[in-house]
């Protein structure tokens, strides 16, 4: 029993002589608030403006532009409908969907004229 009241008598002192005061509840969230606020900037905001970028890509392709999609396939497209394109690579003919496509390696002769 001796033992239990050394212990006790170590503890530190209550903060302003008041032994019940609680903490505020904004300071107790204030971490979890702060870690959503880092991962927003690190992941969210970097991914939403991915995403911009690649919406904005697919409604410029036409045909004649060079792609390369998701699988790795590299081809010319020749026509664009509203949720697919039709691709030809060497000697084949793909119809592939637009989300598919993930890079432009050459847009066609005809958006370079028009850019000018």
């Amino acid at each position: 029993m001796n033992c239990f009241a050394e212990i006790l008598a170590l503890t530190p002192p209550p903060a302003n002589g008041q032994p019940g005061q609680q903490q505020n509840p904004l300071v107790a969230f204030l971490p979890m608030i702060l870690l959503v606020v880092v991962f927003y900037f690190i992941l969210i905001r970097p991914q939403q403006k991915r995403a911009k970028e690649q919406a904005k890509m697919l409604t410029a392709i036409k045909a004649g532009d060079k792609v390369v999609t998701a699988a790795g396939l590299i081809g010319t497209i020749l026509s664009v409908k509203d949720k697919s394109v039709t691709l030809r690579s060497a000697d084949a003919k793909f119809e592939v969907t637009k989300a598919s496509i993930v890079e432009v390696i050459e847009a066609s002769a005809d958006s370079s004229s028009t850019a000018a």
